[in-house]
């Protein structure tokens, strides 16, 4: 083999044959857009941290010390139907649905909160280690995020972690990983600070799209001060996606669509 093909690299020794497909350069996740299809009223003082779809209702997690709750809202208006107010020492992050209840993380505290779904009232607390971020559900198992690179999973009766694995995009681990929902069989994750959502193969960890998510809010709608891009909820019987931000003035219905 001469010095020339040895400095080519894996891509030209592929092309020729010499090295087996298994030994290829990983390519990037495709990037998608979208298309509004319809625009919502959303609570500029929810500061989103989790959104969940459920029965013809929003249900919202709420952050900040002092200002976290729980929360039922109307989609259409986005009036607030039900709402309790977390312990003030909390920092209120992702939340989910199982069964006939409700689950929330907090932040920093290493504590969860279990409700009711229906009264919100409080049915237990439980404990896990490092930080809250998101939190979904695939039907059999829960799906937390910590703010790492990692998605934990979770036993919904024992509320105990049974396994991690990492999120990848062409080899490089995706930190950030924010508020997340569970659709069609992938998980769809916010990266925290930026414009755009992971869709990810809950089983192997890999990015097998992004969503670019950039202009969603105008420059009128910013006037008044607006946080990052959080919250992503999904309506299984309709095939309706929905997303929002942190103090965000609007709730968009959204389409993935190829880019052009």
């Amino acid at each position: 083999m001469s010095k020339r093909l040895l400095l080519a690299g894996p891509i030209t020794a592929l092309l020729l044959g010499l090295l087996p497909a298994s030994c290829a350069t990983p390519a990037s996740a495709p990037v998608y857009g979208y298309r509004v299809v319809h625009v919502y009223p959303h609570d500029r003082d929810a500061f989103t941290q989790g959104l969940i779809y459920l029965d013809g209702f929003l249900y919202e997690s709420t952050g900040l010390e002092g200002r976290s709750s729980l929360r039922k809202v109307k989609l259409e208006t986005g009036q607030v139907l039900q709402k309790t107010d977390v312990p003030a020492q909390y920092f209120a992050e992702g939340l989910t649905d199982w069964k006939k209840s409700l689950v929330q993380l907090t932040w920093k505290s290493g504590i969860g909160f279990v409700y009711d779904l229906f009264t919100f009232k409080p049915q237990r607390t439980f404990a896990y280690g490092g930080e809250g971020w998101g939190l979904t559900h695939d039907g059999t198992q829960l799906i937390q995020s910590d703010g790492s690179d990692s998605l934990r999973f979770i036993n919904p009766e024992t509320l105990r972690e049974t396994g991690r694995i990492v999120v990848q995009d062409n080899g490089m681990a995706i930190e950030n990983l924010n508020e997340l929902e569970y659709v069609k069989g992938e998980v769809y994750a916010n990266i925290w600070q930026q414009d755009r959502i992971a869709c990810i193969a809950p089983k192997t960890g890999k990015v097998v799209r992004w969503i670019d998510m950039s202009n969603l809010l105008t420059d009128a709608d910013r006037l008044t001060p607006v946080d990052v891009l959080n919250g992503i909820a999904y309506d299984s019987i309709h095939d309706r996606l929905f997303v929002t931000g942190k103090l965000w003035p609007k709730l968009f219905e959204i389409k993935v669509v190829a880019k052009k």
